[in-house]
């Protein structure tokens, strides 16, 4: 089992208005990001910087540049960010102009509104955020974000350059080799270069406030860079996120299943014979005593009735980790059910 830190990682990196209270809001927020956003393509000797450090971007207008797109403009020049903010505006604008490439490939510019999102060559493809919460929310029923963890984190997030979003099913717990688990995923994108599309899907066993997953198990990652193909990899997220769910509902069903049978199958006909059944799965004999008189007055030594007593008298422990011990031993009578 391992501990997963990339959502604390998110946390901890978000500014307040890059948080979103459920994933629906989120979704309304990237849908309506993409319809105020617009792709155009010019050469790059039509895309002019200005002395007031603008683009103009051939005959669809100037436009201002954000943090993430001057670094890119910067890159794309082939020249450090930190020498032309070193550099007065007159002469960052020059020493680009001068600098960027030319050629007949055309530069990939996203705009929204009066402002430059990303700038990109022709190997660029995007996928919308958007287009990723759409496949998500098709698959992922049941699915929401977990508790608030410090300083009001939600593990939905999407700023000016990438998406993150943390998903648990809080209904989904289940045993896997005598533990509890529930499923759980991350998915990310970025609209403007920032980083790859991908999904992480895993079962876990605790979260904390600072929204680190502790003790996951059955850790599955996908990613994909955004290439001609990159709309494909919302197939792979979609198989993965079904194959979670899948997993998820196939386990409750048979540990609903192992449960009734627990309920239907007795330990034995007696208290002699109950008492003997308890002492062979290691069930101390003051403690298998004191949950058969239990089951008794239910009427009947069923396996259910005797676990529900043996939990019930281990939470009286004043230990944690002599409770966890006797929970173990009381939960694998279950087993004998299967």
């Amino acid at each position: 089992m391992v501990n997963l830190t990339r959502a604390s990682q998110e946390l901890f990196s978000r500014a307040p208005d890059e948080r979103f209270s459920s994933l629906v809001a989120l979704a309304e927020h990237c849908q309506a990001d993409r319809e105020k956003s617009a792709d155009r393509w010019h050469l790059p000797q039509k895309i002019v910087t200005t002395s007031d450090m603008t683009l103009c971007v051939g005959d669809d207008g100037e436009f201002s540049l954000n943090d993430w797109s001057f670094s890119q403009l910067c890159r794309l020049a082939g020249v450090s960010k930190e020498t032309i903010n070193r550099l007065s505006h007159k002469t960052a604008s020059r020493a680009l102009q001068e600098t960027l490439p030319s050629g007949d490939k055309p530069i990939q510019v996203l705009t929204s509104d009066e402002s430059v999102r990303s700038l990109h060559g022709v190997a660029y493809t995007r996928l919308w955020n958007a287009d990723l919460l759409a496949a998500v929310q098709e698959c992922a029923a049941g699915f929401e974000p977990p508790p608030v963890g410090f300083n009001g984190a939600t593990g939905l997030y999407c700023g000016e350059q990438d998406l993150f979003a943390f998903l648990i099913d809080p209904g989904g717990w289940t045993e896997i080799g005598g533990e509890s688990f529930a499923p759980g995923f991350f998915v990310w994108n970025s609209e403007v270069g920032r980083r790859s599309v991908g999904i992480q899907t895993f079962w876990f066993q605790q979260i904390c406030q600072n929204h680190i997953v502790w003790d996951a198990t059955e850790v599955v990652e996908f990613t994909r860079k955004h290439t001609a193909r990159v709309g494909e990899s919302l197939n792979e997220i979609r198989r993965l996120i079904e194959a979670l769910t899948a997993k998820r509902d196939d386990r409750k069903d048979g540990f609903a299943k192992v449960i009734k049978r627990a309920m239907e199958t007795k330990l034995g006909d007696n208290a002699e014979e109950v008492l003997k059944a308890l002492a062979q799965n290691g069930i101390p004999r003051a403690m298998a005593k004191q949950a058969s008189e239990a089951a008794m007055k239910q009427g009947r030594f069923t396996i259910f009735s005797l676990v529900d007593a043996l939990t019930r008298l281990t939470s009286s422990y004043k230990f944690a980790g002599d409770r966890l011990e006797a929970d173990a031993k009381a939960a694998s009578l279950l087993a004998l059910a299967v």
